[in-house]
C-alpha cells in the first residue's frame, strides 16, 4: 500500500515533467508560424508598419513590435489594469490593486474570454503569443512580475483612455474605509493644484465646404502623459488597414483612421459614473443596507493583494471588500457606505474597440457604436465620403433628472437607480452641421459647431458636468469664419498661441494695479512687470517675456484660488477673476516677479528658457534635471486655453518647467480619393536611450513641424530602415 501510494504522484510527476516541455516545444513552434506569417517594416522614424495575412496576424505583429519599443511600458500598463503593481513596487500601490480588483476578476475575464466570439478569441490568442514570442527571442529582457501573458489578460485592459472610469474613484477613501488606518500613507505630499494639468484632448473636424480641396480634414490631438501611446500602422489580407496612436500593449488603434474614416477620443464632460450613498444596518453581525421599503443584505467577499515586502519577498493582504446592487462600497461619508456605479462590459468595450478601426464609412461606424460601450469618450469623426460628426459616449445611463448626481445621491430611493442605457438618438451628436466645423476640448457638446451646436435645454443635466472651457473658446475662434483650410492651415491652427484665459484675467490685474493710491508701494514694485504685461497680445511663444511672467502668475494664483471657498458652480476660473480680490491678485504678481528674479535673474526672462522638454532616459517616471541637456517649448499648459497642452511645471531640485503630458501623439488627416497625414510624436518612437529614434522628433514636436505619415506603400518606399517577421534579430 505504502508503494502504491508512492507511485502515483511519482507517475504524475514524471507525466508533469513530461509534459511542460511539449507545451513550451509547442508554443514555440506556433509563434514561429505566425511570425512567418508577420511582416515588420520600420519606416526612418522608427515607426513600425506591421503585415500580416490574417488580423490575427497583424496583432500578434503589432504586439511584438510595441514590446520591441518598450516592454516596461506594455507591462506596466497591465500589472494597473489586472491590480498587480504592489507586486512590482510594494506596499505604496496596495490601494491601486485594491482599486482595480473590486471590478476586473480574472475569473470572470476567463469566462468572457471562454464565451467571446471566434474571431475575437483568434485576435486575443494572437495577441498573447506575440508578447510571449517576444519575451522567449528576449532572454535578455526581464519582466518585473508577468512573465507570460494568458489570451484572457486583453480583456483587463479594453479601453484606451488615459485614466479610465475606475480611476475616479479616491485610493485615500479606500484606504480610510477598508484599512481602518486613516493615517500614515495618507499623510502624503499633495503636489499644487497648478501641478495638476487639465485633462483630456482636442478634435476638430472640417467639412469639405470649407478646405481649398474639397475634403474633409480631421485634427487628432490627445493631451496624455508623455510616451503614453506607441504609433503604428497594421494592415492585414482581410481588410485592416488602420494607423494611428496605440495604448501600449493594446491591439487596436485607438485614435486615427484607416484608408476611409478617421476618429479621435476626448474625454468626456459626461456624468457617467455615479456613487450612492447607502443606508446600513446591522443584524445579526451581518451588514444590510436599505432599499425601498425593505433591507438587503450587503454583499461580501474577499480580495488578496499580493504585494513585494521591502526585503523583496512576496505577501499579500486579504480585504473583505462589499457592495450594494449600485456597485462596490468604496468608501465611507459619514454614517453611510458610499457605493460606486460605473461602465464594466469589457468583453463589448474590446470588440467595440476593434471592430471601429474595420469602419468603412459613418453607418458602419455607428453600428458599432451600437455596442454601447465607451464610457469616457466624446468622439470627432470625418471620412472620404465628406461627412463629419461628433459622437457622446454611448454608454450613457439613463437617470431621473430630479436628482443631482454629480453627488452621492441617495441609495435608498430606488428611484435614483440606473433605467438602463440611453438610446444613441438621445443623446447629443452632429452630423454635417451647417457651420461646417466640429470641434471638442473636453468642454460641453453645446459649443462644438458654434450656432449649429446640440441645445442644451434639449437633454438632461447629466449630459455635461464641466461646461465652457479656454480651449473652446480658443477653438471656436480659430475655426469662425475660415474658408480655406488645407492640412497645413489645420495645424497652424492647432498651435495658435492665443491664450484666453489671460486674455481674460490679466486685463482685471492690470485695473488693480491702475486704482492703487499713488503713493501705494506696489505701484512702484510692479511698474515694470505690469508694463510688460500691459502691451501683450496674449499669445505664448518661445522669445516671449510677457508668457514667462503670466505663467507664473496664473500658477500661484490659481493655488491661491484653488484654496478659496468657492460659491456653487464657480469655477477657478471666476474665483481668480471675481472672489481672489485685488490684493491677492497683485501679492501673487509680486510673488511670481520675486521667484523669477531668483531663479533666473530677471523678471523679463524668455518663456523658452522656462519652459522645457527634457527626455533624460527610458523611465516612465523622468529624473528631471537643469543641468541635463534640454530643449525650448513655446507653448504652455492647456489651462490658460492653449490649443497645444504642454503641461510643466517646477520639480524638486529645478528651476525650469518641464513637460510631462499634453501634445503627445498629434496628425492632421486629409480623406479624400487617398488618405494623407501628418503626424508627430512627443520625443520619439523608441523608448529605449540608445536607440536613434528615442529622442528624433523631439525638435519637430516643439515647433509643431509635423512629419508626413508613410501611409501607402508608394509613401513608405525608399523610406524603410529595416524589414523582417518578428523574431528575427
Amino acid at each position: 500500500m505504502l508503494v502504491c501510494r508512492l507511485s502515483l504522484p511519482m507517475f504524475v510527476v514524471l507525466g508533469l515533467a513530461a509534459t511542460a516541455p511539449l507545451h513550451a516545444a509547442d508554443d514555440a513552434a506556433r509563434w514561429k508560424r505566425e511570425a512567418q506569417a508577420v511582416t515588420i517594416q520600420r519606416d526612418d522614424w522608427g515607426i513600425a508598419h506591421v503585415h500580416g495575412k490574417t488580423d490575427a496576424d497583424a496583432v500578434f505583429g503589432m504586439a511584438y513590435a510595441q514590446a520591441e519599443d518598450d516592454f516596461n511600458r506594455v507591462e506596466t500598463n497591465y500589472l494597473t489594469a489586472l491590480g498587480r503593481t504592489a507586486e512590482a513596487e510594494g506596499e505604496s500601490a496596495i490601494w491601486q490593486d485594491l482599486r482595480q480588483k473590486l471590478f476586473v476578476d480574472p475569473v470572470q475575464l476567463k469566462a468572457m474570454y471562454a464565451r467571446s466570439p471566434r474571431w475575437l478569441v483568434a485576435l486575443m490568442d494572437a495577441w498573447a503569443d506575440g508578447l510571449n514570442d517576444y519575451l522567449a527571442t528576449h532572454p535578455d529582457v526581464h519582466p518585473r512580475v508577468i512573465t507570460h501573458f494568458e489570451p484572457w489578460m486583453a480583456l483587463s485592459f479594453s479601453e484606451g483612455s488615459i485614466g479610465g472610469d475606475i480611476e475616479r474613484v479616491s485610493t485615500k477613501g479606500l484606504q480610510a474605509f477598508y484599512g481602518k488606518d486613516p493615517q500614515g500613507a495618507l499623510a502624503q505630499f499633495t503636489p499644487p493644484s497648478s501641478w495638476e494639468e487639465p485633462t483630456g484632448s482636442n478634435g476638430i473636424a472640417i467639412a469639405p465646404k470649407l478646405t481649398t480641396n474639397g475634403h474633409a480634414l480631421l485634427l487628432i490631438n490627445p493631451h496624455t502623459s508623455f510616451f503614453f501611446r506607441s504609433e503604428l500602422q497594421m494592415s492585414s489580407d482581410e481588410g485592416l488597414d488602420a494607423y494611428g496612436a496605440v495604448t501600449w500593449g493594446q491591439f487596436f488603434i485607438y485614435q486615427g483612421f484607416n484608408k476611409h474614416v478617421g476618429w479621435m477620443h476626448t474625454s468626456t464632460g459626461a456624468d457617467v459614473v455615479d456613487e450612492f450613498s447607502e443606508t446600513i444596518v446591522e443584524q445579526g453581525g451581518k451588514p444590510f443596507y436599505r432599499y425601498g421599503q425593505e433591507l438587503r443584505a450587503v454583499t461580501t467577499r474577499e480580495i488578496v493583494v499580493p504585494y513585494r515586502a521591502a526585503d523583496g519577498t512576496r505577501t499579500a493582504r486579504t480585504f473583505t471588500v462589499y457592495a450594494t446592487h449600485h456597485g462596490p462600497v468604496v468608501r465611507a461619508e459619514g454614517d453611510k457606505w458610499i457605493a460606486v456605479a460605473l461602465m464594466n462590459k469589457p468583453l463589448e468595450a474590446l470588440q467595440q474597440s476593434w471592430l471601429r478601426t474595420k469602419a468603412n464609412d459613418y453607418a458602419t461606424y455607428m453600428k458599432v457604436a451600437e455596442l454601447k460601450a465607451n464610457s469616457s469618450n466624446n468622439t470627432i469623426y470625418a471620412d472620404d465620403k465628406g461627412n463629419i460628426a461628433y459622437l457622446h459616449p454611448q454608454f450613457i445611463p439613463k437617470r431621473d433628472n430630479r436628482f443631482d448626481y454629480t453627488k452621492p445621491v441617495d441609495g435608498s430611493d430606488p428611484a435614483t437607480d440606473w433605467q438602463g442605457l440611453l438610446p444613441l438618438d438621445k443623446a447629443p451628436r452632429l452630423l454635417n452641421p451647417p457651420t461646417g466645423w466640429i470641434f471638442n476640448t473636453n468642454d460641453w457638446p453645446y459649443s462644438a459647431a458654434g450656432p449649429d451646436s446640440p441645445k442644451q435645454a434639449d437633454f438632461p443635466r447629466y449630459m455635461d458636468a464641466v461646461g465652457e472651457n479656454p480651449r473652446g473658446l480658443h477653438a471656436t475662434r480659430v475655426l469662425t469664419g475660415r474658408r480655406d483650410f488645407t492640412l497645413a492651415s489645420l495645424i497652424d491652427a492647432a498651435f495658435d498661441p492665443y491664450l484666453p484665459a489671460f486674455a481674460r484675467q490679466l486685463p482685471i490685474l492690470i485695473a488693480d494695479y491702475d486704482a492703487l493710491p499713488h503713493g501705494d508701494a506696489l505701484r512702484h514694485k510692479l511698474a515694470g512687470p505690469i508694463g510688460l504685461l500691459r502691451t501683450w497680445d496674449y499669445c505664448w511663444g518661445m522669445t516671449s517675456m510677457p508668457t514667462s511672467l503670466a505663467v507664473f502668475w496664473g500658477d500661484i494664483l490659481w493655488d491661491k484660488a484653488s484654496k478659496l471657498d468657492t460659491e456653487e458652480g464657480l469655477s477657478v476660473y471666476d474665483v481668480m477673476a471675481e472672489k481672489a480680490g485685488p490684493q491677492v491678485r497683485l501679492n501673487a504678481l509680486v510673488e511670481s516677479a520675486d521667484r523669477l528674479e531668483h531663479d533666473f535673474g530677471s523678471w523679463g526672462v524668455p518663456w523658452g528658457e522656462v519652459n522645457r522638454f527634457q527626455r533624460v532616459d527610458g523611465a516612465i517616471v523622468q529624473p528631471f534635471d537643469d543641468a541635463k541637456a534640454s530643449i525650448p517649448v513655446p507653448f504652455t499648459s492647456s489651462r490658460w486655453g492653449s490649443l497645444a497642452s504642454f503641461g510643466a511645471h517646477r520639480w524638486p531640485g529645478t528651476k525650469r518647467y518641464y513637460g510631462t503630458s499634453g501634445n503627445s501623439f498629434v496628425a492632421v488627416v486629409e480623406f479624400g480619393d487617398k488618405v494623407h497625414a501628418r503626424a508627430i510624436t512627443a520625443g520619439g518612437e523608441s523608448g529605449h536611450p540608445t536607440s536613434a529614434h528615442f529622442n528624433d522628433e523631439a525638435e519637430r514636436y516643439t515647433t509643431g513641424n509635423l512629419r508626413t505619415v508613410y501611409f501607402w506603400p508608394e509613401e513608405l518606399q525608399g523610406h524603410v530602415e529595416r524589414t523582417y517577421h518578428p523574431g528575427q534579430q
